[in-house]
């Protein structure tokens, strides 16, 4: 049986590790390696680094950080904010990361997704999605979850799987920082699409991250361990006691 994954993610500005409410009132949370490293000691399977200004600021992402991270982690790393270009995906794959997650650009430039998955294999490419319910369903926002672009979430994730993207990261950006839980619902309906979905958004308790992954293959964690609310070997045992199919 394949196991489900437990991932750590550090949503990194000006350096350093923050956390906030629906994308919104940011707090300090630390320095984006010592914590890596933590939840690497912890158990974490594997550690996403997302520079969440990169875009919004119309600037690249830095590189610096995941390189020093690479010399000390040895779990599989994914960086993703400001990544543009192939040269772009090249560079964080040479500076130590396992994946690339990629998000506004691939609204803005979609065939990037395919011309990365032919170079570098698809199980490099992450489409993020951040996603905000409506009546309707989930409207794609992109810009570090800013701007919202009237694109049904479900559809682009359809058509990112088609093009060759080999794993969907979803932020539910109603629940991201609430610890309410996961939406169930979107990652449900995304996880028909037939590549790996991992959860993001709203873990508040180790049930949600149960239910999480009754229909997700991984399920991502941050303010709940940058509070110290939990610890990711607290976790593993809730799940593993009830019947999760995790790494022991």
């Amino acid at each position: 049986m394949i196991k489900k994954r437990i991932i750590a993610c550090l949503d990194i500005q000006a350096g350093r590790v923050v956390k906030g409410t629906r994308f919104a009132d940011l707090r300090d949370a630390g320095d984006p390696v010592e914590l890596a490293r933590r939840y690497q000691e912890q158990g974490a399977d594997e550690v996403v680094f997302l520079d969440i200004g990169a875009t919004p600021e119309g600037r690249p992402t830095t590189f610096a950080l995941l390189e020093r991270a690479a010399r000390e982690l040895h779990v599989p790393l994914t960086l993703g904010g400001g990544l543009r270009s192939l040269d772009d995906v090249a560079a964080a794959l040479r500076a130590g990361a396992d994946k690339v997650a990629l998000n506004t650009i691939t609204l803005e430039r979609p065939q990037l997704v395919a011309e990365a998955a032919k170079r570098f294999g698809r199980q490099c490419v992450v489409v993020a999605l951040d996603a905000r319910r409506t009546p309707s369903g989930w409207e794609l926002l992109t810009h570090g979850g800013r701007k919202g672009t009237g694109v049904d979430a479900i559809q682009h994730a359809t058509e990112m799987a088609r093009l060759g993207a080999g794993e969907l990261l979803a932020t539910s950006v109603d629940r991201d920082g609430t610890r309410s839980g996961y939406d169930l619902e979107l990652l449900a309906a995304l996880s028909g699409i037939g590549v790996p979905v991992v959860a993001s958004g709203g873990a508040g308790r180790w049930e949600h991250v149960r239910d999480a992954l009754a229909v997700a293959d991984a399920a991502l964690l941050a303010g709940i361990l940058h509070s110290g609310a939990t610890t990711i070997p607290i976790m593993r045992s809730h799940l593993l006691e009830a019947g999760v199919a995790v790494r022991p």
